[in-house]
């Protein structure tokens, strides 16, 4: 196979150009036949490619921003439910276009129907192109080195991906690099890469620079210091190369601009939110009968404190023993109707005030609760440096992680939006939440008998 490796990407872009080539060729059609005529001075042949091409940027753009042409990296109904928002995303906009070409609104019927006939060529493409993809690139065999934080969770982690991942052993760090870079060399086992658990630094470093040595690939859970380094500009000032890391968050000017999108994307999002808030308000209401909205004390940039506002998906007296907790898989302290709401994340949208007030950005670390973060900062003592951006509605730890992923991990996914913040980056956790409101997986709850989502120690 490693032979063989170099020919990934252009396998990815060969399957690219199919799918773009059949979508593009269902937009000719329906173009020149549906929605060409109807304007009042029809576009010669260049005009026409225009809008091709127009086309074509923006089929290829949405499904990537999603992760649409990952083919073999994603599970396929993830990789079909990527390319679908982002086709839905490209013909709407499209159809907007058509729009101003025409200056009516068109009949959308025949837009709407070029989508039916495009999600099953993506679908037949999906399933056929990931076989061909796993074919050609079967699971690689790795070798899983580990230390003194379990590694259960990562290895669990690891068996849901057994299209890509074949745990081939697992040697303890105590066993002693040179055992490790032993097996890592032994031909007869034929490990393709090395899962690097959290481990010493030091023994860390020998691993991964053997493995570069050999070029066998390595996958490693980063350090709070690695994701610090990662962000850190190169000087070249004199013969010695120096890396900088500026760690104070956001800049004067960044945070400007981002409060500035805060306010406009919030206000224009009120538009579409305030008659479904008004639906939700009254479901909870017939419900049980209850306050239709909580408030609960957060905190926010600089460990400042603010109410945050949901709408109420539990019993009121959920806490009455007067312990904070998350969440459980199973937890019936929640309502039919919390059910229903936090599957689709709509109890948050009363926090859409908390944005207008100041007290929230739409894109920043999700606020935590005062006692359950002193509680993580016990284990974690570095958990206060998510404070250093202002919270957030969505954030990069809930587009790439779940409710119940680990306080540590959240923590090392939120270190990293902040360390490589940019506007750009705000956009895509944006677009990318839309995608992950109806994955099952984002909202699971902590495990029966959990309080929090914390994991057990580490080592740095």
């Amino acid at each position: 196979m490693k032979n063989y490796e170099q020919y990934k990407r252009l396998m990815r872009g060969v399957f690219c150009l199919l799918l773009l080539a059949v979508q593009a060729g269902m937009f000719w059609y329906v173009w020149k036949r549906e929605y060409s005529p109807l304007m009042e001075s029809p576009y010669w042949r260049k005009g026409h490619w225009l809008i091709a091409a127009i086309y074509i940027l923006l089929i290829f753009i949405f499904p990537k921003i999603y992760g649409g042409w990952k083919v073999g990296y994603l599970r396929v109904f993830n990789l079909l439910y990527s390319q679908f928002l982002g086709t839905l995303l490209a013909n709407g906009t499209m159809y907007l276009i058509i729009t101003l070409l025409t200056k009516h609104f068109e009949n959308p019927a025949m837009m709407g129907l070029m989508t039916l006939c495009q999600t099953a060529a993506m679908t037949v493409w999906g399933f056929f192109a990931n076989r061909i993809y796993q074919k050609a690139y079967p699971p690689r065999k790795v070798l899983m080195v580990y230390g003194e934080r379990p590694a259960a969770g990562l290895l669990q982690k690891l068996h849901t991906r057994e299209d890509r991942f074949e745990i081939g052993e697992m040697v303890h760090i105590s066993e002693g690099v040179q055992k490790i870079e032993a097996l890592i060399g032994d031909k007869i086992k034929g490990y393709g890469g090395v899962v690097i658990c959290d481990i010493p630094s030091r023994e860390r470093n020998q691993i991964l620079k053997y493995c570069y040595g050999k070029g066998v690939r390595t996958y490693t859970t980063p350090k709070i210091s690695d994701v610090i380094i990662r962000s850190a500009e190169s000087l070249h000032m004199f013969d010695t190369p120096l890396l900088m890391s500026r760690n104070t968050g956001l800049t004067v000017e960044q945070r400007a601009v981002k409060r500035a999108v805060d306010i406009i994307i919030s206000l224009i999002a009120f538009i579409p939110a305030a008659p479904i808030m008004a639906l939700v308000a009254l479901c909870i209401k017939l419900d049980d009968g209850g306050s239709v909205f909580y408030k609960q004390k957060r905190l926010t940039e600089g460990g400042k404190e603010f109410f945050v506002y949901k709408f109420r998906s539990m019993r009121e007296d959920a806490e009455k023993d007067g312990v904070a907790r998350l969440a459980g898989e199973n937890d019936d302290r929640i309502t039919r109707v919390g059910h229903v709401i936090r599957t689709i994340r709509f109890d948050e949208l009363p926090q859409l005030i908390n944005i207008l007030r100041g007290d929230m950005s739409i894109v920043g670390p999700r606020p935590e609760r005062p006692e359950i973060a002193k509680d993580y900062e016990k284990e974690i003592p570095e958990f206060t440096y998510r404070l250093k951006a202002k919270a957030g509605l969505t954030g990069y730890a809930q587009v790439y992680g779940k409710y119940n992923t680990t306080a540590y991990d959240k923590l090392k996914l939120d270190l990293m939006y902040i360390q490589n913040y940019s506007l750009r980056l705000d956009f895509e956790i944006m677009f990318k939440t839309v995608q992950i409101l109806f994955m099952k997986e984002s909202t699971e709850g902590v495990e029966e008998g959990q309080v929090t989502a914390m994991d057990v120690k580490r080592e740095d």
